[in-house]
């Protein structure tokens, strides 16, 4: 087992990376206080997993809420139904929530407990890469809007997050590759030498081997740690996490939410951005063709759907939680391993790339 800390003073939690449920109970056991629990999943993950993780948690009076697959579902009508849920059980507000699947699973559960009752404890035990690796971490929570991505949420941190590894051999191929895109993300944002090692292993990770699965969530958690201790409340340095992402939410909210999974279009939004920063004369070309190349080995789209217009694109991008004072805000590359967060750039160029 692998454990990292993210480091927040008093509500500091440990990410446990394993192989198996066999750590779960003891994991369970020092990160709830509570007799009430409630485990929330979806229709795809629970008839596999749930009564597993049942079984490793403590005495305790438990409750199950099994919500539809799908980003098209992760919405404030998904939150009511945890909430009644809950009060159905009639659980008070020292109950704790336990979120038990993907990347929407986690955003219901974490909003629902940071809405209950003013707020309530979770722990996330994710089951998909894109999960492990960037949405279970870090506390962001929330749900979408019809106009909007993740337009509803709030920042509520968890007591665990329990990664193993062994449910992604379960997870659809699609699945996977869209949560590689999120560790290409941290290579690219924060660490040269990460993304040198993901060009030689870029292959083992599609095959799930479990040493390059591991160190993948390894490193993609405790870069994300990092910045995430530093700026908890992405006032600063956090939003960067967001490479690719203005882009990426532009695309899902175009297209309909599930249409492209989260992943895809973070990896063409990855694209979009390593265009505009050597547009904007920060990166080479090359770095542009190495960006792309490792993108399109992951087996992720490169280029924008054709039945998106660019002007479409700048409509949903101007609905962004990073844009200040009406300007569109984007986090570019000034090199591989440094990104940046600006809106100091010609629109022209963000057009250009719209088109290209």
């Amino acid at each position: 087992m692998v454990t990292i800390t993210v480091d927040l003073g008093d509500r500091s939690y440990p990410i446990e990376i394993c192989q198996g449920f066999g750590d779960l109970p003891a994991a369970l056991a020092a990160a709830i206080n509570t007799k009430q629990l409630m485990i929330v999943s979806n229709d795809v993950v629970a008839p596999i997993y749930l009564d597993e993780v049942r079984s490793a948690l403590p005495d305790s009076q438990i409750a199950e809420c099994v919500l539809a697959d799908g980003e098209q579902f992760k919405d404030l009508k998904a939150v009511e139904t945890v909430i009644t849920r809950l009060l159905e059980s009639k659980f008070d507000r020292g109950c704790t929530l336990i979120a038990l699947g993907g990347g929407v699973v986690g955003d219901i559960t974490g909003f629902a407990a940071a809405s209950y009752q003013r707020g309530v404890s979770f722990i996330q035990i994710p089951t998909t890469l894109l999960a492990q690796v960037d949405s279970s971490v870090g506390g962001k929570t929330g749900v979408n809007h019809a106009l909007g991505k993740n337009m509803i949420g709030a920042f509520h941190q968890p007591q665990l997050v329990f990664a193993n590894i062994a449910t992604l051999q379960t997870l659809p191929d699609r699945e996977l590759r869209a949560g590689i895109a999120e560790v290409i993300k941290y290579g690219l944002i924060a660490d040269p030498t990460f993304l040198s090692w993901l060009e030689q292993n870029i292959e083992n990770l599609l095959a799930r081997e479990p040493e390059a699965l591991i160190e993948a969530i390894k490193v993609s958690c405790q870069t994300k740690a990092k910045v995430v201790q530093q700026d908890e409340r992405e006032g600063g340095i956090r939003a960067i996490l967001n490479l690719g992402h203005t882009f990426g939410h532009a695309i899902e909210t175009g297209l309909g939410y599930g249409e492209w999974l989260h992943g895809e279009a973070v990896a063409c939004g990855m694209c979009l951005a390593a265009k505009m920063s050597q547009l904007g004369g920060w990166i080479s070309s090359r770095d542009v063709a190495r960006t792309i190349e490792l993108i399109e080995r992951a087996g992720l789209p490169v280029a924008l759907p054709q039945n998106l217009s660019p002007d479409e694109m700048l409509a949903h991008m101007q609905v962004d939680k990073k844009n200040r004072d009406g300007k569109i805000r984007l986090v570019l590359l000034e090199d591989i391993g440094k990104a940046i967060v600006t809106d100091d750039f010609d629109p022209q160029l963000l057009t250009r790339v719209l088109g290209s």
